[in-house]
């Protein structure tokens, strides 16, 4: 029997969701659920309904585990707990600091309702604060190091399109080679913000716009460019369409150690990403804690977890015994 998976919001996370689906053979899509007119939404699949949100409240017992597909600063934190109350659900909550409040919310709901939540699913948080644990278990006696890029940030991306003249824009976050290197060499830096990534803006200003005063603005913004070295370019329309349409990212995770009596060898650890699609990569990791969701949830589990909660082997399609004739 297939698990059936609803997908709740209908974006490029749920779009990658829906193609990761048509992956995974023990599991199929039944429906999906979106905030817009449903009439006006097409999706891939053939003979999949699309309902309004609304409509969520009323499926319970015709989907397995539902696919949160919603925004982390006002979708998600609404949204998982009321639908954990009916589903087992998975999040791509990525909002790090509030991840223990989140967390509680959502644990209250889902063990009440007797479901299971599995919240900031992807890579970052997810993959990454998986081997952040890994390499800390492992070489205690260490450094973890985080590096992203170079890939698009879309929440760095909206804060240009913000800004009073800006018609359109992309932004690149871009390790500082030298500074990869030398954790890499195992020299233990200490980095400040500006010395481990910069950041790199493509701006389409709008006609006779103030390019000096964007570009400052830009450069100056709080939170987001401050306190990186920031290149601003202003290219054309189409020149943004023809070379920035994608949305790549990827990163690396680095544990730099040692070990021995008096601490003699030094080791590296280092897992990295190079994606040509952030939101299908995430969707395709989502798509397999929901597997681990609806496994807990038949073994008599409930309540909220996270990725570092969830043995490995409940993310596969294959059974104990294959996994451990093929992969140990």
């Amino acid at each position: 029997m297939s698990i059936r998976v609803g997908i709740f919001g209908y974006g490029n996370l749920g779009r990658g969701v829906e193609c990761a689906l048509r992956q995974n053979g023990d599991m199929e899509l039944v429906a999906v659920f979106t905030r817009r007119d449903p009439s006006t939404v097409r999706i891939l699949t053939e003979n999949v309904p699309v309902y309004h949100a609304d409509d969520a409240m009323k499926m319970a017992d015709k989907i397995d585990v539902m696919i949160l597909c919603g925004g982390s600063a006002t979708d998600l934190p609404v949204q998982t707990p009321a639908l954990a109350k009916l589903y087992n659900v998975i999040d791509s909550f990525d909002t790090h600091a509030k991840i223990p409040e989140h967390f509680a919310n959502v644990d209250k709901a889902a063990s009440e309702a007797g479901n299971v939540a599995i919240i900031s699913v992807g890579w970052d948080p997810g993959l990454f604060s998986l081997n952040r644990l890994y390499g800390g278990a492992i070489l205690p006696d260490g450094k973890d190091y985080t590096f992203w890029g170079k890939g698009v940030s879309q929440g760095h991306s909206d804060a240009i399109r913000r800004v009073e003249g800006v018609k359109n824009g992309k932004q690149y976050t871009i390790p500082v080679e030298s500074a990869l290197e030398a954790v890499r060499s195992g020299e233990n830096p200490e980095l400040t913000t500006r010395e481990k990534h910069t950041r790199e803006c493509f701006v389409v200003a709008e006609e006779g716009a103030d390019k000096a005063r964007i570009e400052a603005e830009i450069k100056n913004m709080p939170n987001y460019f401050a306190d990186y070295d920031t290149t601003v370019h202003f290219i054309s329309e189409e020149e943004l369409k023809a070379n920035h349409s994608g949305i790549p990212h990827g990163g690396f995770v680095i544990r730099s150690g040692k070990t021995g009596w008096n601490l003699e060898h030094q080791h590296i650890i280092e897992y990295s990403l190079k994606l040509d699609s952030n939101p299908e990569f995430t969707s395709s990791v989502l798509v397999a804690y929901a597997r681990a969701a609806y496994r807990l949830k038949k073994e008599g589990t409930c309540g909220c977890k996270t990725v570092l909660d969830i043995a490995p082997a409940y993310l596969s399609p294959k059974s104990a015994e294959e996994l451990r004739a093929s992969l140990l």
